[in-house]
């Protein structure tokens, strides 16, 4: 069995992803710690970020366990990770990886911003996480704050405005939902009554599949 987690940054995604994951006793990969990956390694060997050769070969040589998570998840970062993730050949190099872990034989769970799109078309369960933007904005200033970073909840709130925007209009594979995914909106969820009602959502599909 193959589940596609895909949606907007701060809307719940990772830990829903996570979490079911552990549910249903599948592999997990968080596509996005690719991306945060090859953008910090770029920044860490001066690469431009919008040199498409020069990372495209930083993605091919990525050891993404080379990296502290806590570096990973700060806001440059995820800056970074939103730009190298708009070049091709970035995707080009990674896409692969995530096919070949998705279709090991276990089955998998990923979560990301095109995969039931692009990554695994093919996935038996898709599903859409995302939330208004003030509400996420709000979460990840929160999780920032507790990591020490200084950021205040405008600028983020910008930042994730035009994130959204260059990820979903990006040529090469852009986020949006799949026309067979099922929506979650944790607007107004905590985070356990999210995890809760997309558990239900893909016990659903799997029960209409049989």
């Amino acid at each position: 069995m193959i589940i596609a987690i895909d949606g907007t940054l701060a809307s719940g995604k990772g830990t829903i992803a996570r979490r079911l994951a552990a549910h249903f006793g599948l592999p997990y990969m968080d596509t996005g710690r690719l991306y945060r990956a090859t953008g910090v390694a770029a920044l860490n060997k001066g690469v431009a970020l919008d040199d498409a050769a020069g990372l495209a070969d930083v993605a091919a040589h990525l050891d993404v366990n080379a990296f502290e998570e806590s570096r990973l998840r700060t806001a440059e970062a995820g800056s970074a990770a939103s730009k190298v993730a708009a070049i091709p050949e970035v995707r080009a190099a990674l896409l692969e990886l995530q096919r070949a872990f998705a279709h090991q034989a276990t089955g998998a769970l990923l979560d990301g911003r095109d995969i039931g799109t692009v990554v695994c078309p093919d996935a038996d369960v898709k599903l859409w996480i995302d939330a208004d933007v003030e509400v996420r904005a709000a979460r990840r200033h929160r999780e920032l704050q507790a990591a020490g970073e200084t950021i205040t909840l405008d600028e983020l709130t910008t930042q994730l405005r035009e994130r959204d925007q260059r990820d979903s209009t990006r040529k090469d594979a852009p986020m949006k939902m799949a026309a067979d995914a099922v929506l979650i909106d944790t607007t107004d969820l905590t985070i356990d009554a999210a995890v809760e009602k997309a558990r239900a959502a893909v016990e659903t599909v799997l029960a209409r599949q049989e």
